[in-house]
């Protein structure tokens, strides 16, 4: 059908208003369309599956704040925990029974976790894991996979993905080489540079951390051969395994990407989702390891608004909903209609492209090599991805403003959902040809 870019005056102004004030406009570059040009939308509310931007136009939201809205926007009863919180106040920088609760749910959910710390975000999550690592193995070296991201701690954010690798600068200005040196890339799902590496210096190795099922160069699954190396080859040398599950935790399956694979990492890291769209984070792991950290042992680890009630509230309502309601059987098949939909539509516009999906996590990229690491990812054409990503934009459906970012499918959509999105996405992909 016949289309028309769409203006949006309001949220134009909105971000030249914001560039006066904050770096680029935004609190956070993943925020930011410099990847596909044009102006960021600012949001004035959500419900359920949708956005509604300041110029009122609303959207069907694959982006779910970046993973953590699996219920969708607003869910009742995340609200009402959260308001019920917050009456009582929003921090104590005391304990409080909500974390013990929520903690019990995490173990429950997860049999690798035996012990779990809150924290306040995702990098501070992975950070303190990586420092227990260390404290418990006595050994300094990390291992990392180019193109995994786990936030911007100064050691990992090397060879990052995420909005490190939209917007070309994996290595940041300000980070230091001494708090690098430490720090080892590989190339993910390379079983044989694994191998080679623990040959080379295992007895060194404090720990590995990836994220097992990738979602920061868009959607990238492990190989069945590449786990299992990673798990006997850390085993084997005493060496932790580092589950960053901040984005797969329970978005994957109730327990997150671990119990999907039936693996058992060494520590994991959560956020996102047990937060119920709050911000937290989470690390936990076997006892023995957890106990070396403070004040139940030597490795410090502190923060004020960790295990605040407000978000405490949230994400016990949030892990309520999934194990009373699980979602995970819907979201798998509507979101393997959807890849089905703008596969069928790629062909017949004559685009090529790779649909990679686990659950309801997913990238289309825009290219006709097979997706399995950095490398191949980058292999994806970003212009036709940024024309794509405006002609669904324009057509009410909001995608990650990167090819190299995870979607989202929420419980909250319809079948009708679904279906309205490959219709839109046959369209914007026969706009992608005429360019």
């Amino acid at each position: 059908m016949p289309h028309t870019p769409v203006s949006r005056p309001a949220s134009a102004a909105a971000f030249e208003r914001a560039n006066r004030v904050i770096p680029g406009g935004v609190n956070s570059p993943a925020r930011a369309f410099g990847a596909v040009g044009g102006s960021p939308l600012f949001i004035a509310r959500a419900e359920g599956p949708f956005l509604f931007d300041v110029d009122g136009r609303r959207y069907l939201d694959f982006v779910g704040s970046w993973g953590p809205m699996i219920l969708g926007h607003a869910h009742p009863a995340v609200v009402e925990a959260a308001i019920s919180a917050v009456k009582n106040g929003s921090s104590y920088g005391a304990p409080c029974v909500l974390e013990t609760q929520l903690a019990e749910m995490v173990i429950e959910a997860v049999p690798s976790v035996e012990m779990v710390r809150f924290v306040s975000s995702g990098t501070e999550a992975t950070m303190s894991a990586i420092r227990l690592a260390r404290g418990f193995t006595g050994r300094d070296l990390i291992v990392k996979f180019a193109g995994c991201y786990h936030g911007h701690v100064d050691s990992l954010l090397v060879s990052a993905g995420s909005s490190a690798l939209t917007h070309g600068v994996p290595n940041s200005p300000g980070v230091p080489s001494g708090c690098t040196q430490d720090t080892l890339i590989l190339k993910f799902n390379d079983s044989a540079a694994l191998t080679e590496l623990f040959g080379a210096k295992g007895e060194k190795i404090a720990g590995v951390i990836l994220e097992p099922i990738v979602g920061n160069m868009g959607l990238v699954p492990p190989t069945a051969e590449f786990r299992r190396a990673l798990r006997q080859l850390t085993r084997h040398h005493g060496s932790l395994l580092i589950y960053d599950e901040v984005m797969t935790g329970f978005r994957l399956g109730y327990g997150g990407a671990q119990v999907l694979l039936g693996d058992s990492p060494d520590l994991s890291c959560f956020g996102k989702i047990i937060g119920g769209g709050y911000p937290v984070g989470a690390y936990g792991g076997r006892a023995e390891i957890m106990r070396k950290v403070m004040p139940a042992g030597p490795v410090f680890q502190a923060g004020t608004l960790s295990g605040n009630p407000v978000a405490m509230a949230a994400g016990i309502a949030t892990l309520a909903q999934l194990k009373m309601n699980p979602p995970y059987a819907r979201l798998e098949e509507q979101s393997k209609r959807l890849g089905d939909g703008f596969l069928k539509a790629a062909a017949s516009a004559g685009v090529p492209v790779q649909f990679n999906r686990v659950g309801s996590m997913w990238t289309l990229f825009f290219t006709n090599t097979p997706v399995t690491d950095l490398d191949t990812a980058k292999t994806s054409d970003t212009k036709r991805f940024a024309k794509f990503f405006w002609e669904m934009m324009d057509r009410g459906v909001y995608l990650p403003c990167s090819q190299f970012e995870a979607a989202f499918t929420c419980s909250a959509m319809t079948d009708d959902h679904i279906a309205q999105t490959i219709i839109a996405a046959s369209e914007a992909l026969q706009a992608v040809v005429k360019g």
